[in-house]
Parts: C-alpha cells; structure tokens; sequence
C-alpha cells in the first residue's frame, strides 16, 4: 500500500538540487535554512543512503541522490501534468515541456518551428536541449525527441513518426574545383580529398551510393583527407576548400543558393538517414505534447523529405 510518507521532503529535495544550496533552496521556498537542512536529513534517513556530497565551499549530488533526483522530478511533471489535464480543454496550453534535439538539424530546422510555437503559447515553458547521441526518452524525463537515424522498431512506451529521409548529395567549394578539378564519376573521387563525418571512438561515417538495382543504396569506406565530428563542421571545412564531403541537402541549402558551395556528381545524390519524431506515448494526451507533436511534424516534413 502506498504511504504518504514516501512524498515527503521530495519537493526541497529537487529544490536544492535545482539550486546547489540549502540556503537557495530555503529562500525559493520561503523556509529556514534549518528547515530545509532537517528535512533532506530527514529523507536521507528514510531512504538510507546519502543524497548530496556536503563541503564548505560547494553542494552536489551523490550517484545515489542523481538517479533519485531523475525519479522525483518525473514524479513531480507527472503530477503537474495529471492536474494540467483535467482542466486542458478549457485553458491554453502551458507548464514545461522537454525536447531534444540532435545538433546542427534541430538547431536549423527545429527550433524555429518550437520558438514560434512557444510565442504563440505564452504559458508553456519550453526546456530544449541539443544532443546527436540516442536517448531513452522515459528513462531521461524528455517529451519529445526528434532523431536522424535510429531503428525501424521502436518501444511500446514511446509514440513514433517517420518524417522522410535526408537528401544526400557531394559537395565542394569553387576554389577547390578551380585548383584540383570536377570530379565526373565515383571512382574520380578517389583522386580528391575527402572529409568525412567522424565519432569520438575514431570510426568514420562511410558514403552513400547507388546499388546497381533501383532504390538500392550502398555505403562504401572511403580515405578521408579530414574527419569532422559536426555537420556545421563539416560545412566550414568544405567552404574553406578543404576537398568534397557529402552533406544532407538541408544543410548546405543556403551556402548552395548563395554560390559559397557546388553540388558535384548529382547523379551519385542518393536517400540518406531517416528523420524520426519520438515522443513519450503516456503524455500524448497532454494538449501541450499532442499540439507540438503536431506543429513538429507537419512544419519538418516539407525539410526532411529529400530536400533537393
């Protein structure tokens, strides 16, 4: 059965951790210092274990109080968003709502659309976040996801959207094919310097080429000149005529218009990763999340659907 203790100090316990001081903590929530002290004293006799690391100088979390910290302020948005509910129909959308995005797509594409959204929504409280590795939205408390790549299969706890692919196409700078020329087929790049996309454990993302039967596409190694770990990395170094890299099509769209890059070898563009919207399944019935889902999805389509 369900004790009413369990809650008790877990709302000054996320306030000092938000606050990283027992007197913030204090002052935020109209308390004494003594107070707020006693109860995290309190909770950390209950539970057992030692929640923060105590020094003169600075307050942090233990192992222990980061996983219990990631439980309670899920308890605490579930409890908001439970009250938020029963009165969504008759009232604007508001409190916070958690998105991440990956780097250089969500800061392009993404966020424009989520900053309109939000200014056309006074009340909500957007928490937006940047990050290109793949998350676990449940475990890390974050209600929408927009991911490029990932599986085809996804949880039942999550909701899921395939939104297109990328388009992928070879590009260089007009100096570089001015000093060392236009590559006219694949096997011409073997000639050129290459940069390629690259992750922190030293493995290098392979290109993308056409198979010999349709819609068949074939990703080969290639001997990269220069490997950047950033897609907005990627596109400096092409610019400053570094060699060729291929690129989604939304990325380097306005370098293109403006003649700062060349598209080479169209005829090797090819489909590239899937970009997927993800979002918690639970709180889909929260007009916050349901609306933004919305508004993400048909705002991203039209750049994600082989842009070319």
């Amino acid at each position: 059965m369900f004790s009413s203790e369990r809650l008790k100090g877990i709302d000054v316990f996320v306030c000092v951790a938000d606050c990283g001081s027992f007197q913030a903590a204090a002052e935020r929530m109209s308390l004494t210092g003594s107070a707020v002290s006693k109860g995290i004293a309190r909770l950390e006799g209950r539970l057992g274990v030692r929640l923060f690391h105590r020094t003169t100088r600075r307050l942090s979390l233990t192992d222990a109080g980061t996983a219990f910290y990631r439980t309670c302020t899920g308890v605490l948005s579930d409890l908001e968003e439970a009250e938020l509910s029963l009165h969504a129909e008759n009232s604007e959308l508001r409190g916070r709502i958690r998105i991440d995005l990956p780097g250089a797509f969500g800061r392009q594409q993404a966020l424009p659309v989520i900053l309109r959204f939000a200014q056309e929504h006074a009340l909500l409280v957007p928490h937006i976040t940047f990050s290109d590795r793949f998350i676990d939205p449940v475990e890390e408390n974050v209600d929408i996801v927009v991911r490029i790549g990932g599986s085809d299969i996804w949880p039942d706890t999550l909701g899921h959207r395939y939104l297109g692919s990328e388009w992928h196409i070879f590009c260089a700078s007009p100096a570089y094919l001015s000093k060392h020329g236009t590559p006219v087929t694949e096997r011409d790049l073997q000639q050129h310097q290459c940069i390629a996309y690259g992750w922190t454990d030293g493995t290098v993302n392979p290109w993308s080429f056409s198979g010999k039967h349709p819609g068949e596409i074939v990703r080969r190694a290639i001997d990269a000149k220069f490997v950047v770990g950033d897609g907005e990395g990627l596109v400096i170094a092409v610019a400053a005529g570094c060699g060729i890299a291929q690129l989604p099509s939304w990325l380097v769209k306005r370098q293109l218009e403006e003649g700062t890059l060349v598209e080479v070898l169209p005829h090797l563009a090819t489909n590239g990763l899937a970009i997927n919207l993800v979002w918690i399944k639970s709180r889909q019935a929260l007009p916050k999340v349901s609306a933004l889902v919305e508004t993400l999805a048909a705002n991203l389509m039209p750049s994600a659907n082989n842009i070319q």
